[in-house]
């Protein structure tokens, strides 16, 4: 049995195409998953979606309160969609989340932990968004971790390079897609 799962966070086609390397990051997510499912290893995907009342957005969280009013992450929404290159398979794990953390507002944990990982490897749009609020979360709750820099995307290119090169390093191994040994991490 495996200890590493892949996560594929917020590749829905509303964030994808507000990244100048948003496609990028798609195909080099798709490699990815590619990679996992030949080594064995849980994917698991992860998508905002907001009920069509928006009863878990506060009107003191500017931020989801400019979102719910978008009508971009109401489930349902086209918008909402994974990017069609990124589909789930069918023996996939798919998971709602209501905030910017996979883990804040999702049943991630339990997910984890009943499958007894220990290691995420992160991929994921916004690198300022969900990858650097779910690492950090996933460091606080002892997770080891790994971000692959290429399969993440922001829509601030020098914010996505100071977070991988600066920021990240201090809480997990940050590679690239093809470096990445997902058979040898399992």
């Amino acid at each position: 049995m495996t200890n590493t799962a892949l996560l594929v966070l917020d590749f829905q086609h509303a964030l994808v195409s507000s990244c100048l390397d948003g496609a990028t990051a798609v195909e080099r997510a798709t490699v990815a998953i590619a990679k996992a499912r030949q080594a064995g290893l849980p994917v698991i995907y992860g998508s905002v979606q907001l009920r069509p009342n928006h009863a878990e957005v506060s009107d003191r969280n500017e931020m989801f309160t400019a979102v719910a009013q978008s009508g971009a992450f109401d489930t349902g929404a086209s918008t909402a969609e994974f990017h069609d290159k990124i589909a789930p398979a069918d023996d996939d794990i798919i998971f709602v989340k209501r905030r910017v953390s996979a883990f804040s507002g999702s049943d991630l944990d339990v997910i984890l932990r009943s499958l007894r990982i220990e290691r995420v490897v992160l991929t994921g749009l916004f690198t300022s968004g969900v990858v650097l609020s779910t690492l950090r979360e996933a460091a606080d709750r002892d997770f080891q971790a790994i971000v692959l820099a290429d399969a993440c995307a922001d829509p601030d290119p020098e914010v996505h390079k100071v977070l991988l090169t600066k920021i990240f390093p201090a809480q997990a191994q940050v590679q690239d897609v093809d470096s990445w040994d997902a058979a040898a991490v399992g």
